[in-house]
């Protein structure tokens, strides 16, 4: 993949982020069959320009997730870097005999690809490695937004109480890990241009295909599910499909009476089949989502 990396359009400070933003744009979204044949010369033949295609057809994808760690005061221009290194890696290792999208798969590659580079960054300032602080780190905003505790500087003792709490870790850790990640953020919000305009935002080169891109991964990984239930529900019989289906997942909801009639035994039976089916269910998903690669809930 060392080819690819060295033909990509690189993000640089401040008005090169700008223009690198400008660049990611030129590349086109590909359409399922394209995605797929690419992906095919890339693991069958190792051609390293179907490979390119694949990673600078999701490079705003990438972006976009990258703008989601800017709060942790690092160059924004850095962590759009370690981004594509997680989005070239998925490119890699994706399988498109799976029955998902690129996109869907390279979520878990970026995110990991940048945590990893904000722990090590961090590191360097002896931020606590436990597993514990390692959450706080990465969700402490979250839980501050959760909450409604906006206030700049040092939390409340009771937002303080009620984080600590929430995430497992001791008041002290979250005071200190506030004041260590309240020391810069860069905005989405920030003007940027060439020749004195300032009327552009970061985010409005972001706003209209990458946030399509990432709906569309949301909305394949939700298909991906559907499409594991459909198929896992060939571990059911008959009568535990309908009753499983009737109860569970219809619109309007049968009664345990209705279908106790239908089949002639008590409405007890009917919520013990229920649940022995949707256990089943369960488990041959989880086993089906394994054998395809994918994460389960």
């Amino acid at each position: 993949m060392a080819a690819t990396y060295a033909n990509l359009p690189a993000p640089s400070p401040e008005a090169g982020l700008n223009r690198y933003l400008q660049e990611i744009r030129k590349f086109p979204m590909l359409e399922p069959e394209q995605e797929y044949m690419l992906a095919k010369r890339w693991v069958e033949d190792e051609d390293t320009d179907a490979a390119h295609q694949l990673v600078t057809s999701h490079l705003r994808l990438a972006a976009k997730i990258a703008m989601g760690y800017r709060g942790y005061g690092l160059p924004q221009a850095e962590v759009i870097s370690e981004a594509n290194v997680g989005l070239m890696q998925a490119v890699k290792k994706f399988d498109p005999e799976k029955g998902f999208r690129l996109a869907t798969y390279a979520m878990w590659w970026i995110r990991a690809a940048i945590q990893e580079y904000v722990l090590r960054s961090w590191s360097m300032v002896k931020l606590g490695t436990t597993s514990a602080q390692k959450k706080l780190f990465f969700n402490l905003r979250k839980a501050k937004n959760r909450i409604g505790a906006l206030e700049e500087g040092d939390l409340r003792p009771e937002n303080v109480a009620r984080i600590a709490n929430d995430l497992g870790v001791t008041e002290d850790e979250v005071t200190s890990m506030n004041r260590r990640m309240s020391g810069g953020d860069a905005s989405l919000n920030v003007m940027v241009g060439s020749d004195g305009d300032s009327s552009t935002q970061w985010q409005d080169w972001l706003a209209d295909d990458v946030d399509q891109a990432e709906d569309y991964a949301e909305k394949d990984e939700y298909d991906s599910r559907i499409s594991l239930m459909t198929e896992a529900m060939d571990v059911l019989n008959e009568r535990e499909r309908d009753i499983l289906v009737q109860r569970r997942l219809s619109e309007e909801t049968v009664t345990l009476e209705d279908l106790s009639g239908k089949y002639d035994v008590s409405r007890e039976r009917i919520r013990q089949i229920e649940v022995r089916a949707f256990e089943k269910l369960q488990k041959r998903v989880r086993e089906l989502a394994r054998e395809k690669g994918m994460a389960t809930a």
